[in-house]
């Protein structure tokens, strides 16, 4: 029985495994359950992909979790289906997508700390130009099974993390019309490029974007 055969409001939390404490006591504020992904590490290749650190919400409240307030296990790991290849394409494709996106990796701490270690130097992406920089899914594969002179390596880490960006939406739209769950984030960057995919794609989701007043 899934959350709304139960009467149960339910939220699930994008783009990443892991929120602040604050913002968990928020969204538990108004919602019942509050859901989150497992890690994700994606294989692009049989050879290449991306990794993550495999925690979790319920090592860091083990309280919430056996009451039923957190849930978590949905897994986001793994090879990429040919459905989810065509998606992340339509988004790399999308001209507004895109600007979304860079603006995101020019300009806000939070998003750049999605993508990154601390400490990445997000200054060769700075430039306008990454915006038109045409690549699909396939390109950034191959580049991933190469090496690459410093160039290209720039060119696969952009495309590495509008791949990353795109999947993690993607896998929230289906986890959310799967489970009957709002897609809820406090990352606005997050908001803008899902409200976008779906008003592209044509899709209704429920959604909640709780505004911080810091990075």
């Amino acid at each position: 029985m899934n959350s709304c055969e139960m009467n149960v409001r339910s939220g699930l939390y994008y783009p990443f495994h892991l929120c602040s404490p604050e913002s968990l006591e928020h969204f538990l504020s108004r919602y019942d359950t509050v859901h989150f992904r497992d890690y994700m590490a994606l294989q692009l290749t049989p050879t290449s992909g991306t990794m993550a650190y495999p925690d979790r919400m319920g090592d860091m409240h083990a309280d919430l979790l056996e009451q039923g307030r957190i849930a978590q296990g949905h897994n986001v790991s793994g090879p990429l289906s040919p459905e989810m290849d065509r998606r992340i394409d339509r988004d790399l494709k999308d001209r507004e997508w895109r600007e979304i996106f860079h603006f995101a990796v020019r300009n806000d701490i939070r998003f750049q700390r999605g993508l990154a270690e601390d400490g990445t130097v997000f200054e060769p992406w700075m430039p306008e130009r990454w915006i038109h920089w045409q690549t699909t899914l396939a390109d950034i594969r191959q580049m991933s099974c190469l090496k690459l002179d410093p160039e290209r390596a720039i060119a696969l880490e952009y495309g590495l993390m509008l791949v990353k960006t795109a999947v993690s939406l993607w896998h929230t739209i289906q986890l959310c019309q799967r489970h009957g769950m709002d897609a809820i984030t406090d990352s606005m960057r997050h908001d803008q490029l899902l409200q976008r995919t779906m008003k592209r794609d044509r899709l209704s989701l429920p959604t909640y974007l709780l505004r911080l007043a810091r990075p």
